[in-house]
């Protein structure tokens, strides 16, 4: 599988080797912020196959597996063969694919300190030397549960994508950042805003002028993201009296270093980076983890 999703559980920091070459502190001790990613296992609910069509690629079918989340049908009506497909029939026509996905689905009901009963669905690609063998390992993932550890490892370079905060409708002064007007300039004493919408030609206001608007609240991937540990025991990095809007860390998780987009308790999708100007590096050398309370006691 080429990626992994988890929710964002809080912030913290550790202290670790720093195993950067040429680094002023390599070798040395260092202190690193890290999010914590409550990542517990993917059920693989289905295998979809793309084939090629002008100059791209669409859906050719898709097989569901038998053993389904009950909850599942809370986000999604779950298809019964509509088409018609079944494994044999993809496997028949296999080497006319283009690419084979798998359809997973989130488990926060049970797994996750998010309170909500609606799993998130996403399609993440197989990788693998050939159609063939991709098809092979969706077959065996199909109707399980896929843990973080089959996909990612310590040390393991990905790009995260979520939705950030949303802050509602703003101003141009916060929302891009302009320059209050001075007194002179301003109208009735109103300085927050921009003094012209811009020339006369073109008779249309372009898009390069500051204006109000929302503000947050928008898709956005991080690039070049390291993941220092993974484990399976939430207790060991969950702080002292819960994380704040999120409580404890109860199963599988990830530590990845710096921030991520998003609130507490957001999903956030993680790939294997494709920008990563190298191969992953060596395992991480963590020393501490803090697990001090978060609640500013």
């Amino acid at each position: 599988m080429d990626g992994f999703a988890g929710y964002k559980a809080g912030m913290t920091h550790l202290i670790m080797i720093d195993d950067k070459p040429n680094s002023p502190t390599e070798g040395m001790e260092i202190s690193v912020p890290v999010t914590i990613l409550e990542a517990p296992p993917l059920g693989i609910a289905a295998l979809r196959v793309y084939e090629r069509h002008n100059g791209g690629v669409r859906a050719a079918g898709e097989a569901w597996s038998e053993k389904l989340d009950p909850y599942l049908a809370r986000s999604i009506a779950v298809p019964k063969n509509k088409r018609g497909v079944s494994l044999d029939d993809i496997g028949a026509k296999i080497e006319k694919m283009e690419e084979l996905r798998l359809i997973a689905h989130t488990n926060p009901r049970f797994l996750t300190g998010v309170p909500r009963k609606n799993p998130d669905l996403m399609e993440i690609q197989v990788n693998g030397s050939g159609i063939e063998d991709q098809f092979e390992l969706a077959k065996s993932l199909l109707g399980s549960q896929a843990p973080i550890s089959s996909v990612f490892g310590s040390g393991s370079i990905i790009d995260v994508t979520a939705i950030t905060k949303g802050k509602g409708t703003q101003g141009p002064v916060k929302r891009w950042g302009i320059m209050l007007q001075k007194r002179k300039h301003s109208r009735g004493g109103k300085r927050r805003h921009i003094g012209n919408l811009g020339p006369w030609h073109p008779h249309h206001v372009r898009w390069s002028v500051p204006l109000m608007g929302q503000m947050g609240y928008h898709q956005r991937t991080e690039f070049n993201k390291r993941i220092l540990a993974i484990g399976s025991d939430g207790g060991e990095i969950t702080p002292e009296g819960g994380f704040p809007g999120y409580g404890i860390v109860r199963g599988e998780y990830a530590i990845v270093s710096g921030s991520v987009p998003g609130p507490n308790k957001r999903l956030v999708r993680m790939r294997y980076a494709v920008r990563s100007k190298g191969a992953d590096v060596k395992t991480p050398e963590v020393l501490y983890v803090s697990t001090d309370s978060k609640q500013g006691l």
